[in-house]
């Protein structure tokens, strides 16, 4: 038998690059897809949510969110032994597992109160399997879609697939609700060859990359070089890039690779501004995350809010210069597409 739910009388977003939005329609919704949205919809035995008042849009995607870190939500960017211990991976050991699960769960649910469907996690604990398991718990536990990003931070060349394999093959990616995904530390920190060797393992594995890149201007970068061996690709989401060059972003996009940036968590932490205007340019889609609760907020629409001002401000700034041929602003229908079904 067909469920049904009819969705009616919101103000709908239906977000699709040749679909209107609506003051006021309604949603009919068939064994868990959209059927129809439009104005005065029928349908026989339908279940009818009155959503008056309200607005339907597609679920928000975090695509980067170190939700183990929900314990220490609102502790602040001031903190200094605070902020050089979240980047240690044995901060996780000061915590037992129970913890994780708690500050995990915490994570997930508050995501789920701010409108948001998915989340990609990024685990990058090196502790032993009772924390796994907890941090796995914390997602079943929460319901929504999930990705789970095991980090290779703190291990050895060519181990890391050894701790990931077997959550793979637990939860494959045939899975609707949680997927696993290997997360690389830093882009630049290893040299191309060994690179290879552990990503052609994860991709023999039937897993996505997701790595950090050019999260500091302090770090060199090669990304080209990356790009020419053939390593980064469409299964590749490259994570914050504040500090890739023109040249680098170019090598993305021919790559096919995918970019995320955290705009609220990057500038609170004086990561650099991410490359809004210059991803735009490119034809690059980026995707959006909100990175940790620490000292931003946990919500997508603070980064919505950050990205189009981030933007908006650029160009401000260049039509203040006197410059010619300033591109449009970002509109607001453009960010959230970035948030949702972009993503």
């Amino acid at each position: 038998m067909t469920s049904k739910v009819l969705i009616k009388g919101g103000v709908v977003l239906s977000l699709g690059t040749d679909t209107p939005n609506f003051a006021e329609a309604d949603v009919l919704v068939e064994d868990g897809r959209i059927a129809e949205v439009g104005p005065s919809l029928r349908a026989r035995d339908a279940e009818v949510i009155d959503a008056a008042d309200s607005i339907v849009m597609p679920g928000f995607v975090d695509a980067h969110r170190h939700a183990w870190l929900s314990i220490f939500r609102n502790m602040g960017a001031d903190d200094a032994i605070l902020q050089q211990s979240v980047a240690i991976p044995d901060l996780a050991t000061r915590l037992g597992p129970d913890d994780v699960y708690a500050s995990t769960l915490v994570g997930l649910l508050g995501a789920i109160e701010a409108g948001i469907t998915t989340v990609v996690d990024w685990s990058d604990m090196l502790v032993d399997e009772s924390y796994i398991e907890a941090t796995l718990q914390a997602h079943t536990d929460a319901g929504l879609r999930t990705v789970l990003v095991q980090s290779n931070v703190g291990l050895e060349s060519g181990s890391a697939i050894d701790r990931i394999r077997p959550l793979a093959d637990r939860f494959p990616s045939e899975q609707a609700l949680m997927t696993i995904a290997f997360g690389e530390s830093s882009l630049e920190a290893r040299d191309v060859e060994a690179l290879g060797r552990d990503w052609t393992a994860v991709r023999q594995a039937g897993l996505r990359v997701h790595a950090h890149a050019g999260v500091m201007a302090d770090t060199p970068r090669n990304i080209s070089e990356h790009t020419n061996s053939g390593l980064l690709g469409p299964d590749v989401t490259l994570l914050h890039c504040s500090h890739l060059s023109r040249s680098d972003l170019e090598a993305v996009k021919a790559s096919g690779a995918s970019v995320v940036f955290t705009p609220s968590s990057e500038m609170t932490r004086g990561q650099g501004s991410p490359p809004v205007q210059e991803l735009i340019d490119l034809g690059i889609r980026p995707g959006l995350g909100v990175d940790n609760e620490i000292a931003t907020p946990g919500d997508m629409f603070a980064q919505l809010r950050a990205a189009i001002s981030i933007q908006h401000a650029t160009l401000f700034e260049s039509k203040l210069a006197g410059k010619a041929g300033v591109p449009q602003l970002l509109g607001t229908r453009d960010v959230i597409r970035w948030a949702t079904v972009d993503s």
